[in-house]
Protein backbone atom coordinates (compact mmCIF):
# COMPACT_ATOMS: atom_id res chain seq x y z
CA UNK A 1 0.00 0.00 0.00
CA UNK A 2 1.31 3.18 -0.63
CA UNK A 3 2.59 5.74 1.42
CA UNK A 4 1.00 9.35 1.96
CA UNK A 5 2.35 12.46 3.43
CA UNK A 6 0.03 15.10 3.58
CA UNK A 7 1.96 18.49 2.40
CA UNK A 8 -0.86 20.73 3.58
CA UNK A 9 -2.74 20.03 6.60
CA UNK A 10 -5.98 18.56 6.03
CA UNK A 11 -8.67 20.35 8.48
CA UNK A 12 -11.28 18.73 10.44
CA UNK A 13 -13.61 21.32 9.62
CA UNK A 14 -13.40 24.34 7.14
CA UNK A 15 -15.75 27.12 6.66
CA UNK A 16 -13.72 28.65 4.05
CA UNK A 17 -14.32 26.20 1.84
CA UNK A 18 -17.89 25.74 2.11
CA UNK A 19 -18.71 29.21 1.81
CA UNK A 20 -16.32 29.97 -1.20
CA UNK A 21 -19.73 29.48 -3.02
CA UNK A 22 -21.83 31.33 -1.06
CA UNK A 23 -19.56 34.56 -0.37
CA UNK A 24 -21.39 36.99 -2.99
CA UNK A 25 -24.40 36.23 -1.11
CA UNK A 26 -23.56 36.63 2.17
CA UNK A 27 -21.79 40.10 1.33
CA UNK A 28 -25.31 41.10 -0.37
CA UNK A 29 -27.11 39.89 2.72
CA UNK A 30 -24.91 41.99 4.92
CA UNK A 31 -25.36 44.97 3.25
CA UNK A 32 -28.58 44.66 3.42
CA UNK A 33 -29.20 44.27 6.98
CA UNK A 34 -26.70 46.78 7.65
CA UNK A 35 -28.78 49.47 5.11
CA UNK A 36 -31.85 48.49 7.09
CA UNK A 37 -30.55 49.49 9.93
CA UNK A 38 -32.64 47.13 11.96
CA UNK A 39 -30.41 43.63 14.00
CA UNK A 40 -33.22 42.66 16.73
CA UNK A 41 -36.15 40.63 15.31
CA UNK A 42 -36.74 42.13 12.58
CA UNK A 43 -37.65 40.91 9.03
CA UNK A 44 -35.17 38.29 8.50
CA UNK A 45 -35.68 36.59 11.82
CA UNK A 46 -39.13 36.60 10.98
CA UNK A 47 -38.60 34.81 7.15
CA UNK A 48 -35.80 32.61 8.60
CA UNK A 49 -38.60 31.19 11.26
CA UNK A 50 -41.26 30.45 8.72
CA UNK A 51 -38.31 29.03 6.72
CA UNK A 52 -37.06 26.55 9.04
CA UNK A 53 -40.10 25.72 10.61
CA UNK A 54 -41.71 25.02 6.94
CA UNK A 55 -38.21 22.69 6.20
CA UNK A 56 -38.79 20.86 9.94
CA UNK A 57 -42.66 20.40 8.30
CA UNK A 58 -43.62 22.04 11.89
CA UNK A 59 -46.43 24.99 12.86
CA UNK A 60 -43.56 27.33 14.68
CA UNK A 61 -40.03 28.43 14.99
CA UNK A 62 -38.68 30.56 17.62
CA UNK A 63 -35.10 31.81 17.29
CA UNK A 64 -32.96 32.05 20.57
CA UNK A 65 -29.62 33.04 21.03
CA UNK A 66 -28.01 29.17 21.45
CA UNK A 67 -28.73 25.86 21.26
CA UNK A 68 -28.48 25.28 25.42
CA UNK A 69 -31.19 28.03 25.89
CA UNK A 70 -33.10 26.41 23.51
CA UNK A 71 -33.59 23.35 25.12
CA UNK A 72 -33.63 25.62 28.94
CA UNK A 73 -36.74 27.44 27.07
CA UNK A 74 -38.48 24.09 25.85
CA UNK A 75 -38.41 22.96 29.45
CA UNK A 76 -39.27 25.91 30.82
CA UNK A 77 -42.46 25.86 28.47
CA UNK A 78 -43.53 22.63 29.52
CA UNK A 79 -43.77 23.66 32.98
CA UNK A 80 -40.31 21.76 33.64
CA UNK A 81 -38.28 23.24 37.01
CA UNK A 82 -37.48 22.31 40.49
CA UNK A 83 -37.90 18.50 41.95
CA UNK A 84 -38.56 17.03 38.26
CA UNK A 85 -36.56 14.62 36.15
CA UNK A 86 -35.80 15.04 32.54
CA UNK A 87 -33.73 11.86 31.48
CA UNK A 88 -30.97 12.23 28.99
CA UNK A 89 -27.85 9.94 27.11
CA UNK A 90 -25.25 9.72 29.17
CA UNK A 91 -22.95 10.31 26.00
CA UNK A 92 -23.30 13.40 24.42
CA UNK A 93 -22.23 17.50 25.04
CA UNK A 94 -22.72 19.24 28.11
CA UNK A 95 -24.73 21.99 27.22
CA UNK A 96 -27.90 18.81 26.97
CA UNK A 97 -27.08 18.19 30.46
CA UNK A 98 -26.49 21.97 31.74
CA UNK A 99 -29.53 22.73 30.30
CA UNK A 100 -31.79 20.76 32.38
CA UNK A 101 -29.72 22.04 35.27
CA UNK A 102 -30.61 25.17 34.58
CA UNK A 103 -34.32 25.06 34.44
CA UNK A 104 -34.32 23.52 37.61
CA UNK A 105 -34.47 19.89 37.37
CA UNK A 106 -32.14 17.19 37.77
CA UNK A 107 -30.84 15.56 34.69
CA UNK A 108 -30.88 11.20 34.84
CA UNK A 109 -28.29 9.70 32.60
CA UNK A 110 -29.22 6.26 30.86
CA UNK A 111 -26.30 4.86 28.53
CA UNK A 112 -26.38 4.97 24.84
CA UNK A 113 -26.15 2.10 22.25
CA UNK A 114 -22.62 1.91 21.11
CA UNK A 115 -23.20 1.54 17.83
CA UNK A 116 -25.48 4.49 17.31
CA UNK A 117 -24.20 6.78 19.95
CA UNK A 118 -27.90 7.65 20.76
CA UNK A 119 -29.70 7.00 23.93
CA UNK A 120 -30.64 3.47 24.25
CA UNK A 121 -34.49 2.89 24.18
CA UNK A 122 -34.40 -0.71 26.44
CA UNK A 123 -33.58 1.02 29.06
CA UNK A 124 -34.97 4.01 29.51
CA UNK A 125 -38.41 2.62 31.36
CA UNK A 126 -35.53 1.59 33.97
CA UNK A 127 -34.44 5.11 35.11
CA UNK A 128 -38.81 6.46 34.81
CA UNK A 129 -39.71 7.73 38.58
CA UNK A 130 -42.86 9.42 40.14
CA UNK A 131 -40.45 12.77 39.26
CA UNK A 132 -39.54 11.87 35.21
CA UNK A 133 -41.25 14.48 33.36
CA UNK A 134 -39.38 14.99 29.76
CA UNK A 135 -37.13 11.93 27.60
CA UNK A 136 -34.53 14.45 25.91
CA UNK A 137 -33.21 12.29 23.20
CA UNK A 138 -29.68 13.94 21.50
CA UNK A 139 -29.31 12.85 17.54
CA UNK A 140 -25.98 12.36 18.48
CA UNK A 141 -23.61 12.87 15.29
CA UNK A 142 -26.38 12.77 12.98
CA UNK A 143 -27.71 9.79 13.57
CA UNK A 144 -31.28 9.81 14.26
CA UNK A 145 -32.80 8.07 17.93
CA UNK A 146 -35.00 5.66 17.82
CA UNK A 147 -38.11 7.72 17.80
CA UNK A 148 -40.41 5.58 17.09
CA UNK A 149 -39.72 3.62 20.65
CA UNK A 150 -39.03 6.29 22.57
CA UNK A 151 -42.42 8.13 21.69
CA UNK A 152 -44.29 4.45 22.69
CA UNK A 153 -42.66 4.95 25.98
CA UNK A 154 -43.41 8.63 26.38
CA UNK A 155 -46.75 7.93 25.97
CA UNK A 156 -47.05 5.06 28.03
CA UNK A 157 -46.16 7.20 30.99
CA UNK A 158 -47.25 10.33 29.80
CA UNK A 159 -43.76 12.21 29.30
CA UNK A 160 -43.02 15.22 27.17
CA UNK A 161 -40.63 14.30 24.64
CA UNK A 162 -37.92 17.22 24.16
CA UNK A 163 -35.77 16.47 20.79
CA UNK A 164 -31.97 17.83 20.99
CA UNK A 165 -31.70 17.93 17.22
CA UNK A 166 -28.49 20.33 17.24
CA UNK A 167 -26.10 17.65 15.43
CA UNK A 168 -29.00 16.30 12.73
CA UNK A 169 -30.09 19.15 10.59
CA UNK A 170 -32.09 17.31 7.88
CA UNK A 171 -31.83 13.31 9.24
CA UNK A 172 -34.73 11.15 9.03
CA UNK A 173 -35.98 7.91 10.40
CA UNK A 174 -39.16 6.43 8.99
CA UNK A 175 -39.44 8.76 6.45
CA UNK A 176 -40.00 11.59 9.36
CA UNK A 177 -37.69 14.28 10.26
CA UNK A 178 -35.86 14.12 13.14
CA UNK A 179 -36.75 17.10 15.09
CA UNK A 180 -40.42 16.67 14.44
CA UNK A 181 -41.24 13.60 16.79
CA UNK A 182 -41.65 15.27 20.34
CA UNK A 183 -43.65 18.13 21.89
CA UNK A 184 -40.92 20.56 20.42
CA UNK A 185 -37.46 20.44 19.47
CA UNK A 186 -34.54 22.21 20.52
CA UNK A 187 -31.47 22.93 18.10
CA UNK A 188 -28.24 25.17 17.88
CA UNK A 189 -27.04 26.75 14.89
CA UNK A 190 -23.16 26.56 16.12
CA UNK A 191 -20.45 27.29 13.05
CA UNK A 192 -19.74 23.62 12.97
CA UNK A 193 -23.70 22.27 12.86
CA UNK A 194 -24.87 21.12 9.48
CA UNK A 195 -26.81 24.55 9.94
CA UNK A 196 -24.45 26.66 11.01
CA UNK A 197 -24.23 30.46 11.44
CA UNK A 198 -21.04 32.92 11.56
CA UNK A 199 -21.38 32.90 14.98
CA UNK A 200 -24.27 31.29 18.16
CA UNK A 201 -27.78 30.67 17.53
CA UNK A 202 -30.28 28.19 18.27
CA UNK A 203 -34.14 27.38 17.80
CA UNK A 204 -37.24 25.71 18.96
CA UNK A 205 -39.91 24.50 16.63
CA UNK A 206 -42.83 23.10 17.98
CA UNK A 207 -46.55 22.27 16.48
CA UNK A 208 -47.96 23.13 19.64
CA UNK A 209 -49.23 26.86 20.38
CA UNK A 210 -49.00 27.21 23.95
CA UNK A 211 -44.84 26.18 23.87
CA UNK A 212 -44.66 28.30 20.76
CA UNK A 213 -45.89 32.03 22.63
CA UNK A 214 -44.31 30.98 25.96
CA UNK A 215 -41.15 30.49 24.04
CA UNK A 216 -41.28 34.13 22.10
CA UNK A 217 -42.11 35.73 25.65
CA UNK A 218 -39.37 34.11 27.81
CA UNK A 219 -36.55 34.43 25.27
CA UNK A 220 -37.64 37.98 24.86
CA UNK A 221 -37.65 39.20 28.86
CA UNK A 222 -40.78 37.74 29.32
CA UNK A 223 -42.16 40.45 27.04
CA UNK A 224 -45.03 38.96 24.96
CA UNK A 225 -45.12 43.18 23.70
CA UNK A 226 -43.17 46.17 23.92
CA UNK A 227 -43.05 47.32 27.33
CA UNK A 228 -45.32 44.61 28.56
CA UNK A 229 -43.52 41.60 30.77
CA UNK A 230 -45.76 38.93 31.66
CA UNK A 231 -42.90 37.08 32.99
CA UNK A 232 -39.18 37.22 33.93
CA UNK A 233 -37.55 35.86 30.90
CA UNK A 234 -34.49 35.76 29.78
CA UNK A 235 -32.35 38.23 26.51
CA UNK A 236 -31.68 35.38 23.80
CA UNK A 237 -32.74 35.94 20.32
CA UNK A 238 -31.24 35.28 17.15
CA UNK A 239 -29.90 38.52 15.44
CA UNK A 240 -30.61 39.95 11.73
CA UNK A 241 -27.20 39.11 10.49
CA UNK A 242 -27.21 35.45 11.98
CA UNK A 243 -30.51 35.08 10.38
CA UNK A 244 -29.86 36.17 6.65
CA UNK A 245 -26.42 33.58 6.61
CA UNK A 246 -29.00 30.78 7.86
CA UNK A 247 -31.15 31.83 5.53
CA UNK A 248 -29.20 31.44 2.25
CA UNK A 249 -27.95 28.11 4.15
CA UNK A 250 -30.43 26.61 4.71
CA UNK A 251 -31.56 26.41 0.80
CA UNK A 252 -28.61 24.27 1.03
CA UNK A 253 -28.56 22.36 3.63
CA UNK A 254 -29.92 19.26 1.61
CA UNK A 255 -27.28 18.97 -0.59
CA UNK A 256 -24.47 19.65 1.59
CA UNK A 257 -25.88 16.59 3.97
CA UNK A 258 -25.78 14.48 0.57
CA UNK A 259 -21.89 15.62 0.34
CA UNK A 260 -21.69 14.31 3.74
CA UNK A 261 -23.22 11.34 2.67
CA UNK A 262 -21.07 11.17 0.00
CA UNK A 263 -17.89 11.47 1.96
CA UNK A 264 -18.92 8.65 4.51
CA UNK A 265 -19.51 6.22 2.09
CA UNK A 266 -16.22 7.15 0.80
CA UNK A 267 -14.81 6.38 4.31
CA UNK A 268 -17.03 3.15 4.65
CA UNK A 269 -16.03 1.70 1.49
CA UNK A 270 -12.51 2.28 2.49
CA UNK A 271 -12.09 1.59 6.29
CA UNK A 272 -14.12 -2.05 6.03
CA UNK A 273 -12.05 -3.88 8.00
CA UNK A 274 -9.14 -2.15 9.02
CA UNK A 275 -7.45 -3.17 11.88
CA UNK A 276 -10.22 -2.96 15.31
CA UNK A 277 -11.87 0.21 13.77
CA UNK A 278 -15.70 0.18 14.73
CA UNK A 279 -17.38 2.52 11.79
CA UNK A 280 -20.94 4.03 12.56
CA UNK A 281 -23.84 3.10 11.08
CA UNK A 282 -25.09 3.62 7.60
CA UNK A 283 -28.15 5.03 5.86
CA UNK A 284 -30.81 2.13 5.81
CA UNK A 285 -34.58 1.55 4.49
CA UNK A 286 -35.34 3.26 7.79
CA UNK A 287 -32.44 5.34 9.40
CA UNK A 288 -31.33 8.39 7.18
CA UNK A 289 -28.17 10.06 9.22
CA UNK A 290 -26.45 13.08 7.90
CA UNK A 291 -23.16 12.87 9.16
CA UNK A 292 -22.69 15.61 11.49
CA UNK A 293 -19.42 13.79 12.55
CA UNK A 294 -17.74 10.70 11.01
CA UNK A 295 -17.07 8.94 14.69
CA UNK A 296 -15.08 5.58 14.37
CA UNK A 297 -13.97 3.58 17.64
CA UNK A 298 -10.69 2.04 18.17
CA UNK A 299 -8.86 1.16 21.50
CA UNK A 300 -5.66 2.79 20.21
CA UNK A 301 -7.44 5.77 19.55
CA UNK A 302 -5.03 8.05 21.34
CA UNK A 303 -2.09 6.71 19.75
CA UNK A 304 -3.91 6.92 16.08
CA UNK A 305 -5.13 10.29 16.85
CA UNK A 306 -1.29 11.34 16.99
CA UNK A 307 0.02 9.44 14.37
CA UNK A 308 -2.70 11.24 11.79
CA UNK A 309 -1.82 14.67 13.57
CA UNK A 310 2.04 14.07 12.37
CA UNK A 311 0.85 13.46 9.20
CA UNK A 312 -1.14 16.78 9.11
CA UNK A 313 -4.44 15.10 9.43
CA UNK A 314 -6.69 16.76 11.82
CA UNK A 315 -8.84 15.15 13.83
CA UNK A 316 -11.33 15.75 16.95
CA UNK A 317 -12.30 13.63 20.06
CA UNK A 318 -16.16 14.01 21.36
CA UNK A 319 -16.37 13.80 24.06
CA UNK A 320 -13.30 12.86 25.60
CA UNK A 321 -14.20 13.37 29.91
CA UNK A 322 -18.32 11.98 30.22
CA UNK A 323 -20.26 14.28 31.71
CA UNK A 324 -20.74 12.43 34.83
CA UNK A 325 -17.19 12.93 35.51
CA UNK A 326 -16.82 16.24 35.00
CA UNK A 327 -16.29 18.81 38.30
CA UNK A 328 -19.34 20.58 37.06
CA UNK A 329 -21.28 17.74 37.92
CA UNK A 330 -20.01 16.41 40.42
CA UNK A 331 -22.95 17.54 42.96
CA UNK A 332 -25.23 14.92 41.10
CA UNK A 333 -23.32 11.97 42.52
CA UNK A 334 -21.68 9.80 39.98
CA UNK A 335 -18.56 8.35 40.58
CA UNK A 336 -16.23 6.47 37.68
CA UNK A 337 -17.45 3.62 36.54
CA UNK A 338 -21.19 4.75 36.82
CA UNK A 339 -21.80 4.98 33.24
CA UNK A 340 -19.19 2.47 32.16
CA UNK A 341 -20.89 3.08 28.63
CA UNK A 342 -20.17 6.64 28.28
CA UNK A 343 -16.64 6.16 29.77
CA UNK A 344 -15.44 3.48 27.27
CA UNK A 345 -16.54 5.48 24.74
CA UNK A 346 -15.19 8.83 25.90
CA UNK A 347 -11.77 6.69 25.52
CA UNK A 348 -12.26 5.11 21.87
CA UNK A 349 -14.36 7.32 20.17
CA UNK A 350 -12.61 9.56 17.09
CA UNK A 351 -13.62 12.06 14.67
CA UNK A 352 -13.00 12.17 11.23
CA UNK A 353 -13.05 14.98 9.17
CA UNK A 354 -16.44 15.09 7.29
CA UNK A 355 -17.35 18.68 6.31
CA UNK A 356 -18.63 19.07 2.46
CA UNK A 357 -15.58 20.55 1.71
CA UNK A 358 -13.78 17.68 2.09
CA UNK A 359 -12.39 16.98 -1.01
CA UNK A 360 -12.51 13.04 -2.05
CA UNK A 361 -8.80 12.58 -2.53
CA UNK A 362 -8.06 13.78 0.73
CA UNK A 363 -10.11 11.40 2.18
CA UNK A 364 -8.20 8.69 0.31
CA UNK A 365 -5.44 10.40 2.32
CA UNK A 366 -6.68 9.52 5.58
CA UNK A 367 -7.82 7.02 5.25
CA UNK A 368 -4.69 5.51 3.91
CA UNK A 369 -3.42 6.43 6.89
CA UNK A 370 -5.58 4.91 8.58
CA UNK A 371 -4.87 1.92 7.31
CA UNK A 372 -0.91 2.50 7.41
CA UNK A 373 -1.13 2.68 11.08
CA UNK A 374 -2.94 -0.63 11.07
CA UNK A 375 -0.11 -2.19 9.77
Amino acid sequence: MPYFRVMYRIPFFSLNRQHQSINSELKESFDKVIKNGRFILDQEVKYFEEEFATHQKMKYCVTVGNGHDAILISLKALGIGHGDEVIVPSHTCHATWLAVINAGAKPVPVEVDPSTYNINPLLIENSITKKTKVILPVHLYGHPCAMDKIMMIARKNKLFVVEDNAQAHGAMIKNKLTGSWGQCNATSFYPTKNLGALGDGGAIVTNDKETFLFARAFSNYGSEKKDINSMRGINSRLDELQASVLRIKLKRLNQWNQRRRKNANKYFDSLKNVGDVWLPPKENETEKPVYHQFVIQTKYRDKLKKYLEQRRIETAIHYPTPIHLQKAYVQLGYRKGSLPMAEKLSKTVLSLPIFPGLMESEINIISSSIKNFFK
